[in-house]
Order: structure tokens, then C-alpha cells, then sequence
């Protein structure tokens, strides 16, 4: 894997950190392709429960990589999108820990994410059209789905920047922290490995896709999905603990 990215594992938790804090994290091709496989290696782990994405340095990500947008270098990957993360996310929960700028392609990754943990001085932009381009990674799209469609526009048309805390407001970011957003993360993700798996797993699919579900068929659909929750062996485990006053002892399964 480059060095463009790093990852780590703690605690059933893999730290995917953006590695390009002399650019400001700006995304590469290399690096997109590096999260992706991380991001691979996270849905294929049993030992791994929930991802932490962030960057190096003090910034979470600048954006697309400009210099390299300038040789025809463009950092997404088929199929999965801008930091090989926007288009396809993964199976298990992924979390952003964001510090100094979520800017343009960065922001997109962020939003990205199932769950955002900020610093309190962070920025947050997409600020595209200040370059004469856009956000086609999911800003102009996804972004509208999170926040007020009026204030989406005003971000996309002005390019202007907003705060940790008016992003929190919005609802575009989960915790705000006036200490070290990897810390929080850390508390967030530790939140979540220690329910079953299997049920968050099937609890965050069906968040997902029943978006798109129309309201005559979401219930059918979910049907569909939920025996494998509760016919499961964590399922049963579950209540036994509960019943027995003691932690439960999750196997997956």
C-alpha cells in the first residue's frame, strides 16, 4: 500500500489515515486506490467492526489533487468513485474524524462517511466553483440529502466555508470536539463495537438503501433482510447476557 495512506488496527477499529500533509491531503490516484483496498480489508476482516477515516497533519482532505488534475490524473477509482470511497461505500460502519479543512473533494468524502466526528475549529466547503469546476463527487447530490436544499445551493453557488459547529447545526457532522477528533472517533467507534455485528451491519444496510425504497415496498424489503438478525446466534447471545447481567459475548454469528 503507498505510503499516501496508512492504516491501522486497533481494537477492531482500522485507522485509514490520508498520508499527504505537505499537500493538504489533496487526493491522488494512488491514494484512492490505496483507500479503496483498505476499505476492501475492512469488510473482509472478522476481527474489524468499524473504520476511522482522517487525515495527516492537522487537515482531513483539501480535494482533488489540482497539479495532478493538471496532467489528466483523476483520483477516483471505477466503480467506487472520488478517493475510492463516494460511489461505493462499505458494508461496515465508517466513521470521519475531520480536523482542519473538509474542503471540496474532501467534504464529499466526509459526507461520504456514516458518521462525522469534527474538531471545533474545523472548515467545511465545496468550493469548486471558485476553480470553474464542480462538485461532482456527491457535493451537488448527496449534500442536498443532509442539509437544507437553500443552504446546499449557497455552498455549491458561493463556495464559501462554514464552521464545525453551523455544520453541526445542519446535521452534517454527528459530534463536535474541542479536543482531538481521533479521540472521538475512537469513543464513537467504541460505541458501536460493542453491539452485535451482525446487527449493525444489517442496520446500516437498510438506512441505506431504503432511500430508495418508495413507501408501499420498504417493509417487504426489510423483511427481507432482518431474519438474519434476529434468527442469529449474536441475537440469542444478546438476550442471554441481558437476561444474566453480564456483557455479551459477540461471535458474528
Amino acid at each position: 500500500m503507498t505510503q499516501d495512506v496508512l492504516t491501522q488496527e486497533e481494537d477492531g477499529i482500522l485507522i485509514i489515515t490520508i498520508n499527504r500533509p505537505e499537500a493538504k491531503n489533496a487526493m491522488t490516484k494512488a491514494a484512492s486506490e490505496a483507500i479503496a483496498a483498505a476499505l476492501d480489508h475492512l469488510d473482509a476482516s472478522d476481527d474489524l467492526r468499524v473504520g476511522i477515516l482522517t487525515g495527516a497533519g492537522g487537515t482531513f482532505c483539501s480535494g482533488m489533487d489540482l497539479k495532478g488534475f493538471l496532467k489528466g490524473e483523476r483520483p477516483s477509482v471505477e466503480g467506487r468513485g472520488f478517493g475510492g470511497l463516494t460511489e461505493q461505500k462499505p458494508v461496515k460502519p465508517l466513521i470521519a474524524a475531520v480536523e482542519g479543512y473538509a474542503l471540496a473533494g474532501g467534504l464529499e468524502l466526509m459526507i461520504a462517511c456514516d458518521l462525522v466526528v469534527a474538531n471545533d475549529k474545523a472548515k467545511f466547503g465545496i468550493p469548486e466553483a471558485k476553480r470553474g469546476l464542480a462538485a461532482a463527487a456527491g457535493g451537488l447530490m448527496v449534500l442536498p440529502d443532509l442539509i437544507p436544499h437553500k443552504v446546499a445551493m449557497e455552498l455549491a453557488l458561493t463556495g464559501d466555508f462554514i464552521t464545525a459547529q453551523r455544520a453541526y447545526e445542519l446535521g452534517m457532522i454527528n459530534r463536535v470536539t474541542s479536543g482531538d477528533a481521533m479521540a472521538a472517533a475512537k469513543e464513537l467507534a467504541a460505541s458501536i463495537t460493542a453491539n452485535g455485528p451482525t446487527a449493525v451491519r444489517v442496520s446500516k444496510q437498510i438506512l441505506d438503501d431504503s432511500r430508495g425504497w418508495s413507501l408501499e415496498e420498504r417493509y417487504d424489503k426489510q423483511a427481507e433482510l432482518l431474519p438474519q438478525v434476529f434468527m442469529s446466534e449474536d441475537a440469542r447471545e444478546g438476550s442471554l447476557a441481558f437476561a444474566e447481567k453480564r456483557a455479551p459475548n459477540w461471535t458474528g454469528k
